[in-house]
């Protein structure tokens, strides 16, 4: 969307008189609608720039998951504050009372998901899936609890898992002062919405840093030929981790001499990736978390390292109808059709390099930020990006 810092309005509330206006704000952030109305950012795919052999979806986003939503809500406020929230809900419904089958793969286990260890042992998915900054993980957790317990039909709930994931935005970020509130997490469940995901500097991407230049949030998608199902397979990711940026093949951090690797530190390469792939494809919790591991493979396509100090996890779900699990149900036994395991291949292509575009948008669409103590981290110079591949005749359309 717009190739801005993020626009500088606090999504706080200061105050009865100025309550309804930042309300007003906040809702526009979080459906993803640029307060300044600038021009579009050409996604790498507009420019020639190819990322496997498979075709994305019409949105080119996990939204081409029927019944998968996103919703975002933005904080960019004076000169301290860059963060917000993120939020992907499989379906429309009380994603309670209609579960979901899910997996969780940790790539690496420095970061603070929560509900992990429920996800393992029971394979269901029970809330939204939220992102946020690394300290507001206990606050979007409680939000996503009150939000859950307040639908029609849960009156008797007495026990919520919320999924929450994370990345450490305090290199641009007053992290410390818990700036997100219920109140964004809140906003951005009930403002989520399908068709096209605003990229780059904007919610849980706000503050992030990868390969040395502006994360952000990313999505692509792949449909898969008929003759492999049909099936669609959608990712979003929340960049902010290190390596040596490749794309297309070509080491695009190496030429633009940014990168992290032996006497070539520019940056930390510590941060974390959170990755999370929805698909339409029938699949019970143990080939989603064969699936949720091959999205790691797309990461490394990208020239992630998967650093010491980085959280990689992968949530994926199946969001097919066909396979939602009832809070409750009269019957014992329960019957479900599952694609078989000689059917995954063309899957584990799908999400290799739709996660491998989803991280390449992220960084696209980002744009220059200025933040706390007046650190500021520059967008990847997108311009010289097709030069570079150009010279390794790495552009699809030449």
């Amino acid at each position: 969307m717009s190739p801005e810092v993020p626009d500088p309005v606090s999504a706080r509330h200061r105050g009865t008189a100025r309550a309804s206006c930042g309300l007003a704000v906040l809702l526009l952030l979080a459906v993803g609608i640029s307060a300044s109305g600038a021009a579009k950012a050409q996604r790498p795919r507009e420019l020639g720039i190819s990322f496997g052999v498979l075709q994305p979806g019409k949105w080119n986003a996990i939204t081409d998951v029927a019944g998968v939503r996103v919703g975002q809500v933005t904080l960019a406020e004076g000169d301290h504050v860059r963060t917000g929230v993120t939020a992907i809900l499989p379906h429309p419904g009380n994603v309670f009372l209609e579960k979901v089958p899910v997996a969780i793969y940790v790539g690496n286990g420095f970061g603070k998901l929560t509900g992990v260890t429920q996800v393992r042992e029971l394979g269901n998915l029970e809330t939204p899936i939220v992102l946020t900054n690394t300290l507001s993980v206990p606050v979007a957790a409680d939000a996503l609890i009150g939000y859950t317990l307040s639908l029609p039909g849960d009156s008797d709930v007495r026990s919520v898992n919320p999924v929450v994931g994370e990345t450490n935005d305090g290199w641009l970020n007053d992290i410390r002062g818990r700036h997100v509130k219920a109140e964004h997490v809140l906003a951005a469940i009930r403002n989520a919405h399908g068709g096209a995901v605003r990229e780059g500097s904007v919610g849980a991407g706000t503050g992030t840093v990868c390969f040395g230049f502006k994360g952000g949030i990313g999505t692509a998608s792949r449909v898969l030929p008929a003759s492999t199902g049909g099936y669609t397979v959608g990712v979003l990711v929340q960049t902010n981790f290190g390596g040596v940026l490749s794309i297309a093949g070509v080491p695009v951090g190496q030429t633009l001499h940014r990168y992290f690797m032996g006497d070539q530190l520019e940056d930390r390469a510590d941060g974390s990736c959170m990755i999370v792939v929805a698909t339409d494809a029938p699949l019970g919790a143990r080939n989603l978390e064969r699936l949720a591991k091959r999205a790691m493979l797309g990461l490394a396509r990208t020239g992630g390292i998967s650093s010491n100090g980085s959280g990689d996890y992968v949530i994926a779900f199946s969001a097919d109808p066909a396979l939602r699990i009832p809070y409750q149900s009269p019957s014992r036994t329960m019957t479900r059709t599952v694609l078989r395991n000689d059917a995954m291949s063309p899957l584990f292509l799908a999400v290799i390099e739709a996660t491998d575009e989803a991280i390449v948008n992220s960084l696209f669409a980002a744009t220059d930020v200025t933040g706390r103590a007046g650190h500021t981290v520059k967008a990847l110079p997108v311009a010289k990006v097709p030069k570079i591949l150009r010279a390794r005749g790495a552009l699809s359309n030449e």
